[in-house]
């Protein structure tokens, strides 16, 4: 496309397309490209950015650059890994932090950052988004600092004369609030003119959509959740319903009532392109045993394209004149390892084998895989579709099958070993957010249950801590402030620790279960414990929609833990986040009436052992926890 714009180069972060997509929202035409990449390939570039990544720049095996970009006589700027990039080049050192920061810091100005055209605009002190355990150390040739953050003094630096700056924080998030002014300032820098608008990518996504279907039709999986919605009424708008089928199917794995609700909001819409088929006891069978959650998430999208083959010859669809489409968004891609220099944080099911066979046949479709979820969003709206299909919470593929975490009992000498590293990490941390000294108001201590995270675009399996509150004084319905002093306990907590991802609060434990009664019980994914998970998680969505707050949560997940009393019972967790592109999130708050009400609904279910409530934000943690 022989337009202007701002190059960014892909160094394996979570968070590189999610620059591109920032800069474009601004109305600044953005793409990206490989660090190896040839000069002459970035012609028409005004600007480049080098992105975050999971690499250490003093390692070995680290993504290829092309120092000739350095060379280019454009303005460059640098985040996080790429802030450590830029450091190196020009003669910095950079190496392990003191400390990391992960989640929410503050930037301060220094006296050259007031100066700092980067910075112009931009408040004395301002929130920023960190996820670093690596360090600049000594600033780069020409460079001088124009912001630090309490563990960072080198988290913002430029060099005026060769127009190259750099910041050890991730702007390109929401919650680095002036991020987009950054982005702004930054552009301005580079003489880049607006180009680029909604309807233009509206236009591009119709264009790819024809060009990739050729002549041939288009079957669709449904999930019912809102990228899987959004592609299909893109194909039918680009190719119109006689080319494309959308396939519904109940894999067991679905909210309650939910295949009902689905089918007649898809009817209401004047969707009739689509059969819903009842596939329940075959997904069953295929994660019957497993405990892995990669296994699990593999074997849940491998039968997807197993049943797929099915209703091909039940519908004798004549495979040649048939493509497979998919809702996938970039995050997806991302979160599987799909770019060359990302590493896997989970298999998402649209990237199993199976799917990327097909892929390398040219025989997928995926109108959203350069989006995110915010985007996706507006484009629903733009084409007309109602808040009833654009606004439900995100459901995956894999459904409520990836938040029954599984297990065989069996608890090694090396999960005690680490369980105990665990705790030892908990009871060092100083926690001082609730009172100064709350060993006698507050309990600490760590689930044996592991759980996915997202650290410096690495993935980790570790333990949550938990925080509990003795229900008399400082009981946790006591303590004013919560939210805030709970952010910060949860952030104190992961942001030192090695073998802790994650700070749960207790809600609710049944109060007949005697201390040490709780273990880890055999469990796998069977529908018993998923029609336990459905009751509870009916709970407290049918509570946000009474409340009129389920618009104001992005998801809100339940996790069902085989931690109990007993095999036939269970523990579960609440997990509502607030994000606005997946990428990053920060855990959603209710009031106590909200709490309580929910607490009390679900204590009352006969097989719940303990409620928790998630309060970690992503990273370090994931929105699930498979």
């Amino acid at each position: 496309m022989s337009r202007e714009k701002i190059v960014v180069l892909d160094f394996g972060s979570q968070y590189a397309h999610l620059i591109a997509k920032r800069f474009r929202a601004l109305g600044f035409y953005s793409e990206i490209a490989l660090p190896s990449a040839d000069v002459a390939a970035l012609e028409g570039a005004r600007g480049i950015v080098f992105s975050g990544g999971p690499s250490s720049v003093y390692e070995d095996d680290v993504p290829e650059f092309n120092e000739k970009i350095l060379s280019l006589p454009v303005p460059i700027l640098g985040l996080c890994y790429g802030h450590q990039l830029m450091a190196k080049s020009y003669g910095g050192k950079v190496g392990k932090a003191d400390v990391g920061e992960f989640g929410i810091a503050h930037l301060t100005k220094t006296d050259g950052g007031k100066s700092s055209p980067l910075l112009d605009g931009i408040s004395e002190t301002t929130q920023v988004w960190m996820s670093h355990q690596d360090g600049v150390l000594s600033l780069g040739d020409g460079f001088e600092v124009i912001g630090t953050t309490k563990d960072c003094p080198f988290a913002a630096v430029q060099n005026l004369a060769k127009k190259r700056f750099s910041l050890q924080c991730h702007c390109e998030v929401k919650d680095t609030p002036e991020g987009n002014r950054i982005f702004q300032n930054f552009a301005k820098i580079c003489g880049m003119e607006r180009n680029w608008d909604d309807d233009t990518v509206l236009s591009v996504i119709m264009d790819n959509i024809k060009k990739d279907a050729k002549d041939k039709n288009v079957l669709l999986f449904l999930s019912g959740g809102v990228d899987s919605t959004v592609a299909f009424a893109l194909l039918n708008k680009a190719l119109g319903q006689e080319r494309v089928l959308g396939l519904h199917i109940d894999n067991g794995f679905m909210r309650k009532d939910e295949s009902k609700n689905v089918e007649k909001a898809y009817r209401a819409h004047g969707f009739n392109n689509f059969l819903v088929k009842d596939a329940s006891e075959s997904f069953l069978k295929a994660i019957s045993g497993l405990t892995d959650p990669q296994k699990k998430r593999m074997a849940v999208g491998e039968n997807f394209i197993t049943v797929r083959d099915e209703f091909v010859k039940e519908q004798k669809l004549d495979e040649s004149k048939w493509m497979l489409a998919q809702g996938t968004l970039y995050p997806d891609i991302i979160e599987s390892g799909g770019t060359k220099n990302s590493k896997t944080i989970k298999t998402h099911h649209n990237r199993v084998d199976g799917i990327q066979k097909l892929i390398a046949a040219g025989m997928i479709i995926e109108p959203l895989k350069d989006l995110y979820k915010d985007e996706v969003r507006a484009i629903g709206k733009k084409i007309g579709l109602s808040d009833e299909l654009v606004m439900r919470h995100p459901f995956p593929g894999p459904g409520l099958s990836i938040n029954v975490l599984c297990s065989d009992g069996k608890f090694g000498a090396e999960d005690e070993a680490e369980l105990k590293k665990a705790q030892a990490e908990l009871d060092a941390v100083e926690i001082s957010s609730f009172c100064q000294n709350c060993t006698a108001s507050m309990k600490r201590s760590v689930l044996p249950v592991r759980s996915v995270g997202v650290q410096g675009d690495f993935r980790t399996y570790r333990f949550p801590a938990v925080l509990t509150f003795k229900s008399e004084g400082d009981g946790f319905f006591h303590i004013p402030g919560k939210r805030e002093k709970v952010e910060a306990a949860s952030s104190a907590i992961t942001n030192k620790a090695q073998f802790l991802n994650r700070t749960v609060i207790t809600l609710y434990k049944n109060p007949a279960i005697a201390e040490g009664e709780m273990k880890i019980q055999e469990g796998y994914c069977t529908r018993d414990r998923l029609d336990q998970l459905r009751a509870v998680d009916d709970i407290v969505l049918s509570e946000l929609h009474a409340r009129g707050l389920y618009n104001e949560i992005f998801q809100h997940l339940t996790i069902d833990l085989p931690y109990a009393s007993k095999a036939n019972r269970a523990s579960f967790v609440l997990r509502p986040v607030c994000s606005e592109d997946v990428m990053t999130a920060r855990f959603a708050w209710f009031s106590d009436d909200v709490f309580k009400s929910i607490v009390r609904k679900i204590a009352s279910l006969p097989f719940v052992d303990a409620l928790y409530f998630d309060a970690t934000n992503k990273p370090p943690a994931t929105f699930g926890w498979e």
